[in-house]
């Protein structure tokens, strides 16, 4: 069974769901190889226009997979993938909708934070857990800067908390809450809002948007990849993976 699947919606909306359902579609390498294909797939076929992201099962997505992420031969290019495909998602000509459930968490926020637009279901749990493992959030953190302002992504990024679907919309992280019987629901109504922008402009409105910060998401995305790394070959992150996966208080809070 693929781990990511591609459905077409309709003639110019396609959706792209992480199945990884058991492991509450946490990251790996195969899983993001999949995505970032998807992504370039969706994107190369010139009627589409929205692609609408999900996750199968319980949860969004728990971001990376501890388990797989305790293999050190692993760590460069799981984080290498992350940062690929955040850009992906960022720099993809097609309007991005997240459409979140149960939790995003982690990576799984940061995927979220990546797209245009976000939909969540009442009571999703989001935050960037990381510190609490030993890691540094940094690749998610020039999402966070452009959409929460800096107090909401200090408290978010330092306390490693989670906060409920409401909260994360008052700090504007995601623009709807809704039931969960409504989640796909509000996303195709997005969806069928932009299609009624013309192609092109959109396109241009989407890539103007980027280019009035001062620097683009790649550059951000670069430099913070060179502190995710030292924080994944450290101590502390093998302390707090191990700790995670083994079901106890990390070293630091004993």
């Amino acid at each position: 069974m693929p781990v990511v699947l591609i459905e077409k919606e309709s003639p110019q909306i396609s959706v792209v769901t992480l199945n990884r359902p058991e492991r509450r579609n946490a990251l790996t390498l195969e899983l993001l190889t999949e995505l970032c294909t998807a992504i370039k797939v969706v994107s190369e076929q010139p009627e589409q226009r929205v692609l609408i992201l999900r996750g199968a099962g319980a949860a969004f997505c728990t971001g990376l997979d501890l388990k797989d992420a305790a293999d050190s031969t692993k760590a460069h290019a799981t984080a290498e993938m992350v940062a690929n495909t955040l850009v992906a998602i960022n720099q993809t000509r097609l309007v991005t909708i997240a459409a979140v459930h149960g939790a995003a968490v982690a990576g799984g926020a940061g995927i979220m934070s990546a797209c245009d637009f976000v939909v969540a279901a009442e009571k999703t749990k989001i935050g960037y857990p990381e510190v609490r493992r030993g890691l540094v959030a940094g690749l998610v953190m020039t999402f966070l800067r452009r959409q929460v302002g800096e107090r909401n992504m200090r408290e978010l990024l330092f306390s490693g908390d989670l906060i409920d679907a409401a909260r994360a919309k008052e700090i504007g992280l995601v623009n709807r809450v809704v039931a969960p019987d409504d989640l796909m629901n509000e996303a195709q109504k997005f969806a069928a809002s932009v299609l009624q922008g013309a192609p092109d402009a959109l396109a241009q409105t989407k890539r103007l948007v980027e280019e009035l910060w001062w620097r683009s998401v790649k550059e951000d995305v670069d430099v913070a990849l060179k502190y995710h790394m030292q924080a994944r070959e450290s101590d502390e992150a093998r302390e707090g993976i191990a700790a995670f996966n083994e079901k106890r208080k990390p070293s630091w809070m004993r």
